[in-house]
């Protein structure tokens, strides 16, 4: 048995740690470039609250906002925003792609160029050889867990694609998880980005990257994810529910930045490049179709995997009961398509996505998420999973 682990090198967790922020920012420097979302944040006060906060310590912060999924230009942007600061640190404050917009401005600072030029299967193949400068990463969703991942999501509406930056330099020095930041999510958010944590849990659970530390991690979030996504939906002030969707969102992070991931995220991947659709809708949606076909594959093609047990076990941990055998997969398919369902995602159609589009995504399916598939799935099978969700 062999494998590495990676995550942030310093994790603090737990509600009204936010409060800290200033006394931890301090170890770093005096002038930091905060990367922040849209509007909802400001108006809720928390923006104001972090410049109070690091004011108290004698920081200085200069803001770069960002709207929608990272676009190359928007990273690129930002590191000349960081340079003209001389920011001597990076916070983001924000969902995964105010995240994983800092991620990548804190690499380039020190390693130059564009983020083109390290994108994953696009650019010119470069690698981010320098420490990073130091980033702190403070989420106020509970989904993408990359505040403690070494990789950075970018798009190109222009060219059309979807790749990451990926480096061990890019794991955030520290990630601040305060779930009290998670409380004024909408519902529609809180569907979407708890999906995105569920459906990480579970490709890192039966990924060909998985270990017993992941396996672990991934085992404890999906229990927490599958007990407390709902109530978060239904009742956003459920402090026990936000408390575990942001400790399930935190375990999918560390989960898969060390198991990999699968399906779901290869074909999103390639609906997020090519149509204006939140990855965390692509990933709800998928879910329960790939579930269902990795399992038909693998009774297929390798019927005594131990990947196998692993899905009759999801099973388990998702309804949290014992399930007959003879049962297989169903159970968990059916609980995953009635929780989309309960928290109303909308279906690919509603973006755009017809089934004369079905080639030209299976083309575009084929990225560095989909070789931790737990078995090989052909063009005809991922065909016929999106043919289900149209």
């Amino acid at each position: 048995m062999d494998f590495e682990f990676y995550t942030a090198a310093r994790i603090i967790f737990g509600a009204g740690k936010f409060k800290e922020i200033g006394k931890l920012a301090r170890e770093h420097g005096k002038q930091t470039l905060v990367i922040i979302g849209g509007g909802s944040l400001q108006k809720a006060g928390v923006v104001q609250r972090l410049v109070d906060l690091l004011k108290e310590h004698g920081i200085v912060c200069n803001f770069y906002q960002v709207t929608g999924e990272p676009q190359v230009e928007t990273v690129d942007e930002g590191v000349s925003a960081a340079k003209k600061s001389q920011a001597e640190m990076v916070i983001s404050l924000g969902g995964g792609s105010v995240i994983d917009t800092g991620k990548a401005i804190s690499g380039l600072v020190t390693n130059g160029g564009s983020v083109m030029d390290y994108l994953e299967g696009v650019g010119k193949g470069k690698r981010i050889t320098r420490p990073a400068l130091p980033f702190i990463a403070i989420p106020t969703t509970a989904g993408t867990g990359s505040e403690v991942t070494k990789n950075a999501v970018i798009c190109s509406r222009t060219q059309k694609f979807k790749k990451s930056i990926r480096s061990p330099h890019l794991i955030p020095k520290i990630a601040l998880v305060d779930p009290l930041l998670t409380h004024t999510m909408p519902p529609a958010v809180t569907a979407s980005s708890g999906l995105d944590a569920l459906t990480q849990l579970i490709e890192a659970y039966v990924s060909k990257g998985a270990n017993p530390i992941t396996d672990a991690l991934a085992q404890k979030g999906i229990t927490l994810a599958a007990s407390s996504l709902y109530r978060a939906y239904c009742n956003g002030n459920d402090a026990e529910a936000r408390q575990n969707m942001a400790l399930a969102s935190l375990l999918s992070g560390i989960a898969l930045a060390n198991a990999g991931l699968g399906a779901v995220h290869g074909i999103a991947a390639a609906l997020g490049g090519l149509f204006p659709i939140p990855h965390g809708i692509a990933c709800a949606v998928l879910l329960p179709h790939v579930v269902e076909m990795n399992f038909k594959a693998l009774l297929t093609k390798n019927p005594v995997d131990s990947i196998v047990k692993k899905y009759r076990q999801l099973c388990k941990l998702l309804l949290d009961k014992e399930i007959d055998p003879k049962d297989g997969v169903s159970p968990a398919v059916e609980f995953l398509h009635g929780l989309c369902d309960k928290m109303a995602i909308p279906s690919l159609t509603s973006f755009g996505i017809n089934k004369d589009d079905i080639p030209s995504i299976v083309a575009h399916s084929r990225g560095s998420s989909m070789r931790f598939n737990p078995v090989e799935l052909s063009d005809e099978e991922l065909i016929t999973i999106l043919e289900k969700t149209i």
